[in-house]
């Protein structure tokens, strides 16, 4: 079994050890000992033993990693139609088994209207489409979903299992990952494979998005990872890419439960990711009254607005309108941010605008370093000088 080992014939009882976590998982008496229900094997009590009496033991996984090759997308299809994600990651998953030159596979379970959706994953990289149709698989049910995938996953071993991070991708993913006893990484910002070991590079913000962390699986398979819509960019199609798609049937069980109907909420308007242009607030635009302006300017050029989460948290926006890691994820044409510092948590989710103009008061913000121009001032005077202009007609 896996966990912290103490070598007390070594330890000296220095303390740097307890010192180091963060987790309060160890305490130094005469010697050093750990909490296991507490502890998380990051290893920093390892690097800073001085007298290397601290190792991590790791059970073998008994897995013939050499059996498993290609990368597989789960592509969600619900009703009737195929969520943009998963051709975002097809082409990633594309990109990604050229590197390891292998096949791209997209997986995709629903009724038999889903058979039609197997040639726009051709045209976005994959080199085989599985269709898990029929009528047990009709309806999204969690567990019959998950042990079909299961099944098809153990049958043929593929090295990659990538899913959209969406309403219910974020449920049937970890369920896939437990059955297959795997490793699961959440809310992935980028995918690389490493040019050395070869391992899926995962990676996401950590610590409540104050530092990004990659994160990689090597002792299981397959390395799993989930990426929200709008994060990877949406490949070019290529309509001369042909696949036969391939009808297969994994035996699973019959479900427990039922979906009996699913109720939407009417939207009040239309979602912030769809916008074009978006201005954005952000803590520094100073006041409530002024997210009207940042409203107004959406507005003079055709857009919609949004806010990073202090606004939403102090009450001067609503959730719907909220970039970032626990908000959405936006690729607008132009972003134009307004008092935003830019934190790790909001870059997470315009990662895939396509011009970005930041004005900000303090010529070090972060969100600098991803902004195409740069403007270091007031972003209220600024605000208030450009809805002039766009409302007097003197700017083209």
């Amino acid at each position: 079994m896996s966990g912290l080992r103490i070598d007390k014939d070594l330890c000296i009882g220095c303390g740097n050890c307890a010192n180091a976590c963060l987790q309060e998982a160890l305490t130094v008496d005469s010697y050093a000992e750990v909490d296991s229900a507490k502890c998380i094997l990051c290893g920093m009590c390892v690097d800073m033993c001085p007298v290397s009496a601290i190792s991590i033991e790791k059970e073998e996984s008994g897995i013939d990693k050499s059996a498993y090759g290609g990368v597989w997308v789960c592509a969600e299809y619900l009703e009737g139609s195929l969520h943009p994600c998963a051709l975002e990651l097809t082409g990633k998953a594309r990109e990604l088994a050229a590197q390891l030159e292998t096949e791209a596979t997209a997986v995709v379970l629903g009724d038999e209207s889903a058979d039609a959706c197997a040639s726009q994953l051709s045209y976005a990289g994959a080199d085989k489409v599985l269709l898990v149709t029929g009528e047990r698989f009709a309806q999204p049910v969690e567990e019959v979903w998950a042990a079909a995938l299961a099944e098809l996953v153990r049958a043929r071993k593929p090295e990659i299992l990538l899913f959209g991070a969406t309403e219910f991708g974020r449920s049937l993913a970890p369920r896939v990952a437990a059955m297959l006893e795997t490793g699961l990484t959440a809310d992935c910002t980028l995918l690389e494979i490493d040019p050395e070991t070869k391992l899926l590079r995962q990676t996401r913000p950590a610590f409540g998005g104050n530092l990004m962390a990659t994160i990689v699986c090597p002792d299981r398979r397959p390395q799993m990872a989930t990426c929200r819509p709008g994060v990877l960019p949406m490949p070019e199609l290529d309509e001369t890419r042909q696949v036969t798609a391939e009808r297969v049937s994994p035996d699973v069980p019959a479900a427990q439960k039922a979906l009996l109907g699913m109720v939407r909420q009417a939207a009040a308007g239309k979602s912030i990711t769809e916008a074009k242009v978006l201005v954005t607030a952000g803590r520094g635009v100073g006041d409530k009254k002024n997210v009207a302006l940042v409203r107004r300017l959406a507005e003079l050029l055709g857009g919609d607005y949004a806010v990073s989460r202090p606004l939403v948290d102090m009450g001067w926006a609503e959730y719907p309108h909220q970039v970032g890691q626990t908000g959405v994820t936006v690729a607008p044409d132009l972003l134009i941010t307004c008092g935003v510092s830019g934190a790790i948590q909001h870059l997470a989710g315009i990662t895939g605008a396509k011009t970005v103009i930041a004005v900000n008061t303090d010529p070090e913000a972060p969100i600098f370093a991803r902004a195409d121009y740069a403007v270091v001032g007031d972003c209220v005077q600024v605000l208030k000088a450009l809805i002039q202009e766009l409302e007097n007609g003197t700017t083209k």
